[in-house]
């Protein structure tokens, strides 16, 4: 099962030609993955492209198959409707502010702010 849930959570070109050789086998057999595969790429293409403003369509979408997951997934990403759709549309996100906490929580204890700077300093002149 993981390695179904693998192939359908990856890029379909980045899948190897025995990959997607097994997962077609797979895809064949079960009517409801081939549907489900079809909802996961086209929540993947809304992520990549940042077109929230598709995303309504998608989520009727998943509310009009018969697949118990993808609607509790739906119902989560409209109980936050905004950040959501905010998340999905425009280019910021929230990487830096939790790279900085991941930092300060390896440091808790033994260090004081100018530290945590440098670090934080040191990481993103090593990242650019």
């Amino acid at each position: 099962m993981r390695r179904v849930t693998g192939w359908m959570m990856r890029h379909p070109e980045n899948l190897a030609d025995g990959e997607c050789q097994q997962f077609a086998t797979v895809l064949a057999y079960c009517p409801e993955l081939i549907a489900l595969h079809a909802h996961v790429r086209g929540f993947a293409e809304i992520l990549q492209t940042r077109s929230g403003q598709h995303l309504r369509d998608w989520i009727i979408a998943v509310r009009t198959a018969d697949l118990p997951r993808p609607h509790a997934f739906a119902t989560g990403l409209e109980k936050d409707w905004d950040a959501v759709l905010q998340g999905l549309s425009t280019r910021w996100n929230s990487g830096p502010v939790n790279h900085i906490k991941m930092i300060k929580r390896q440091m808790f204890g033994r260090a004081e702010l100018p530290l945590l700077r440098k670090r934080v300093l040191l990481t993103a002149a090593a990242s650019s």
